[in-house]
């Protein structure tokens, strides 16, 4: 059993550097918080998880007219540097985790043998909508999920929420170590998460 979990959201380049397909706003400023996030992982040895987008051109939330609530420009495509993920948090030794159901017990084997660094590729906003996520966390247990990256109001959104609904971890979300496509979504989603007993630290706080 794992007692504290690192939950990394798309910290990617096209996300994260200014000239990528689909920059975040003011994303590059949390850079240096990333790596001292990612470092006081590694340090006090724990493990670091996450999602990346990982796309073809014909994926459901890629568009030439996109609304940028439900649907997005291309970006993190498949053969491109955008979909790797930036340097300050970019993984030593990852198990990369596709979205095609993986055999309980063969999954079960990958995770025990490989459980440090672990970010399962998807399609859709919802890490969830890769079906290996749930039985991915059974084999760890964790308590904790101390969730980072981009953005918090549409990947981390989903990642929190799909937390809270399995209902078994404490959820915290590192604030400045995120930033939001739509800040006045995200203020309404911190204090309906606090609410629903989400901890909100700073990057500074984590001990």
């Amino acid at each position: 059993m794992t007692q504290k979990l690192f939950w990394d959201v798309d910290t990617q380049y096209d996300f994260m550097k200014s000239d990528g397909k689909l920059y975040v706003p003011e994303a590059e400023s949390i850079i240096p918080i990333l790596e001292k996030v990612t470092q006081f992982a590694r340090d006090h040895e724990i493990p670091i998880w996450g999602s990346v987008d990982y796309h073809q051109p014909d994926d459901p939330e890629i568009s030439d007219q996109p609304d940028f609530y439900q649907t997005f420009p291309p970006h993190c495509l498949q053969g491109t540097s955008g979909w790797e993920k930036i340097e300050a948090t970019r993984p030593k030794n990852p198990l990369w985790i596709d979205s095609q159901p993986i055999p309980v017990e063969k999954l079960k084997e990958m995770i025990i043998a490989h459980p440090n660094e672990v970010f399962f590729r998807k399609q859709r906003f919802d890490v969830f909508t890769n079906p290996n996520v749930i039985p991915a966390l059974e084999v760890i247990q964790p308590t904790e999920i101390f969730v980072y990256g981009v953005a918090l109001d549409v990947c981390d959104y989903y990642a929190i929420e799909g937390f809270l609904k399995i209902g078994r971890y404490q959820v915290v979300l590192i604030e400045d170590a995120t930033k939001p496509i739509h800040p006045q979504k995200a203020e309404e989603l911190l204090r309906d998460w606090e609410k629903r007993g989400v901890r909100i630290i700073q990057s500074h706080e984590l001990k």
